[in-house]
């Protein structure tokens, strides 16, 4: 991946070969294209590197110098339609709420909390499927923002397979206390590193659809994460009551 950075405190040549050599002693930094002209360094990386380890680095380097993202060159998928970008996960969402209130209205009556179990059932049968399409490239993805991931490299491959999971529990209502309560703790761990990377403006992608698409770190992420966690507590509210 290549982002663009804003550098502040070059002063001649010699700042800008300081500030390469600085950046390119990131392990994750594969190059570091630094321009005096426009102030700007384009690093290649292969793995998102957080803009205070950039910082840090610099810092250390010469007091003077400092980096944030250049906001003034977004990346093209940033400029596409907005509905374009995300119409994977729109759809997959569209699909999964129109069959379960199709379920509820097959019933005749609307039930909010058979609703809310078949939605989930729906969300992480789908939402696992396209992980396991291919496990590595979600691993790999998801490591570079998922706090867990980060520290222990497996659980990117565990957590596909707990999706599938709690698809299972939810479709089947087997335990649903249990089943409830592992859904809150995995997506409460998950959206820690989402807001992390949203909150530093990190251009990564997003692995909830696994690496079959390329969709971008963002708000959407947010909702998709913050709304699992708010109906599996609801749940767990409703049995203990």
């Amino acid at each position: 991946m290549e982002v663009e950075y804003k550098v502040n405190g070059m002063t001649c040549g010699s700042c800008v070969a300081k500030v390469k050599e600085s950046l390119e002693q990131i392990p994750e930094v594969i190059k570091a294209d630094v321009h005096k002209a426009t102030n700007t360094a384009a690093l290649t990386m292969n793995s998102a590197v957080p803009i205070e380890t950039l910082s840090r680095q610099l810092k250390a380097t010469d007091a003077k110098y400092s980096i944030s993202l250049d906001t003034s060159r977004s990346d093209p998928k940033d400029q596409a339609n907005w509905f374009k970008t995300y119409k994977p996960i729109i759809i997959v969402f569209s699909y999964i709420s129109i069959i379960t209130l199709l379920i509820q209205a097959i019933n005749g009556s609307f039930d909010v909390n058979q609703w809310m179990r078949h939605f989930m059932a729906g969300f992480f049968l789908v939402f696992s499927f396209f992980k396991m399409l291919d496990l590595k490239g979600f691993s790999d993805s998801y490591r570079t923002y998922d706090i867990l991931a980060k520290l222990w490299q497996p659980w990117g491959f565990v957590y596909a397979f707990i999706e599938l999971g709690l698809g299972v529990s939810y479709l089947l209502n087997w335990n649903p206390l249990a089943t409830n309560v592992v859904s809150f703790t995995v997506m409460t761990i998950s959206i820690i590193g989402v807001l992390r990377s949203v909150f530093n403006k990190q251009k990564i992608q997003c692995a909830c659809l696994g690496s079959v698409f390329d969709l971008p770190m963002s708000t959407v992420t947010i909702i998709e994460d913050a709304l699992m966690i708010l109906m599996s507590g609801y749940m767990i509210i409703n049995i203990m009551n």
